[in-house]
């Protein structure tokens, strides 16, 4: 099936005065925003640059064969920039405020641009988890803080980008990036609320029910846009008060989380009635785990669990991927290494979780079953 790289082939040689801004714009926009543009992009308010250059500028320091090498699904976004880079659509859009922000004393990663299309909005795109550790591991501290410094970041990016322009905005990103965007904007301050007209949510997790509350959220709702994919993970993850729209994927189960296995039909993504079963199941699962330990101990079991990782040197998923026997061996040792109550912690908690998933099953297949 179609992906956005062949809805360039379709819609690229048509500018967004011919064909106006979409949802699979969004998408490219959002996927975008995973290449390394650092010392490419300038930092806010220092200038922008087009996309066409940023794309020379990127394959004079990187090959395609050590792009490729790369087990993260984002590296898509280089071949993805470099065939925009050749439409008439995407060609000579203006690139500017890049901060890439990895903070091992902070525990987060946090990557944002602004986008110029020449059609009287400012695009502000947040990018999603990368391949580094610390990034996930941010993701996971989502279930037990208020605030991640990440969000926090969001929330200060936006108020100083928006601060830059005049025009009206929109807020994207893919996965946290998704997050992030919903997140700065119910945060936002008054003026910039104003101008938010639309905000899209690519498979990212939600948030506290404390968060929906907020008069901020309830006041965008109608601007956001959220969209999973079949199999959806993170997207289901926490609470979400927002309608969602479900899309087709090429990729199976956890996979589909890749916005570039998204099928497209001509300006739309493909659209689906309802999230898979199986994923619907696992969300039960995993907020009911979530329940039964309280904020502490969900603290206490991520450090646990990344501790292990950082100990071992794994700083990216690549490390992960590629890891050897002896790096295996090496985390095995780790474990067993820890003291005693953190080796309690981890056995229950996964225990615990293992029950939780026997459970839901058992009323997913009673609820089937009944008269």
């Amino acid at each position: 099936m179609a992906n956005i790289m062949d809805y360039l082939d379709w819609r690229g040689d048509l500018d967004f005065t011919v064909s106006p801004f979409n949802e699979v714009d969004n998408l490219i926009l959002s996927e975008l925003v995973y290449v390394d543009f650092q010392g490419i992009i300038p930092p806010p308010g220092e200038g922008e640059i087009s996309i066409s250059e940023a794309n020379r500028i990127f394959f004079s320091r990187h090959t395609e064969e050590e792009i490729n090498a790369r087990v993260s699904s984002t590296r898509m976004a280089a071949f993805l920039m470099q065939k925009m880079a050749d439409t008439k659509r995407f060609g000579e859009i203006r690139l500017a405020d890049y901060i890439n922000d990895i903070s091992l004393d902070e525990q987060s990663q946090f990557c944002a641009m602004t986008v110029d299309l020449s059609d009287g909005y400012r695009n502000v795109v947040f990018s999603g988890t990368d391949s580094t550790i610390v990034g996930w591991k941010e993701d996971f501290n989502m279930s037990f803080l208020e605030e991640t410094p990440g969000q926090q970041k969001a929330v200060e990016y936006l108020n100083g980008v928006a601060g830059l322009y005049v025009e009206p905005l929109r807020v994207m990103g893919h996965s946290k990036g998704g997050n992030h965007s919903i997140y700065s904007a119910i945060h936002s301050s008054p003026r910039v609320m104003d101008r938010i007209r639309a905000i899209y949510n690519n498979d990212g997790p939600g948030f506290t029910e404390n968060m929906l509350a907020l008069p901020g959220y309830q006041r965008l709702l109608p601007c956001i846009h959220s969209i999973v994919p079949e199999y959806s993970i993170v997207g289901m993850m926490f609470e979400h008060r927002e309608s969602y729209k479900v899309v087709a994927s090429s990729e199976n189960r956890a996979g589909q989380h890749d916005v570039m296995s998204w099928e497209v039909k001509g300006t739309e993504l493909v659209h689906l009635s309802d999230v898979d079963g199986r994923a619907l199941l696992l969300d039960k699962t995993m907020k009911s785990w979530l329940e039964g330990m309280d904020g502490p101990r969900r603290e206490a079991f991520v450090d646990t669990i990344f501790g292990i990782l950082e100990e071992a040197d794994i700083r990216t998923v690549d490390d992960l991927a590629n890891m050897n026997a002896a790096k295996f061996v090496e985390i095995l040792k780790l474990h067993s290494s820890l003291n005693k109550e953190d080796q309690e912690l981890l056995l229950e908690s996964l225990w615990s979780f293992f029950e939780q998933s026997g459970r839901e099953l058992k009323r997913a297949l009673f609820s089937k079953t009944k008269c």
